[in-house]
């Protein structure tokens, strides 16, 4: 059962973090800044490519783990790397004055992403 549940979950977030890191690999910076991150105006193109990245790695991490039988451990350790992320992510909407409702809903998905991986391992 809790392979189930984390696949569905893991799938949902994957297809997300893939767009918001894929995004930020495509597009450039500058565009990006004036569409609907205006922080990215503030940090290096290199920063911004890397965050991306690090998205679009963590949502393969979500799934190919558990999916190819290979390591499954990395599946809910990815989970909280991308915790990590978001958790940097609503400190920086919160020092910028805007909301953190976004991350910090990412934030609570991941951690519980982790804990559902954690159990679908252990059953």
């Amino acid at each position: 059962m809790w392979v189930v549940v984390y696949g569905i979950v893991a799938g949902l977030l994957a297809v997300a973090f893939l767009g918001f890191g894929g995004s930020k690999l495509v597009r450039p910076r500058e565009v990006m800044a004036r569409s609907y991150m205006g922080w990215a105006a503030h940090v290096s193109d290199a920063t911004f490519k890397s965050i991306g990245a690090v998205e679009v790695l963590g949502a393969l991490g979500l799934v190919l783990p558990l999916l190819t039988g290979i390591a499954p451990w990395l599946s809910p350790t990815a989970a909280v790397g991308l915790s990590v992320v978001m958790g940097g992510a609503a400190v920086v909407h919160v020092r910028r004055g805007e909301s953190p409702a976004a991350p910090l809903i990412m934030w609570v998905l991941t951690w519980t992403t982790a804990v559902v991986g954690c159990a679908a391992l252990l059953t």
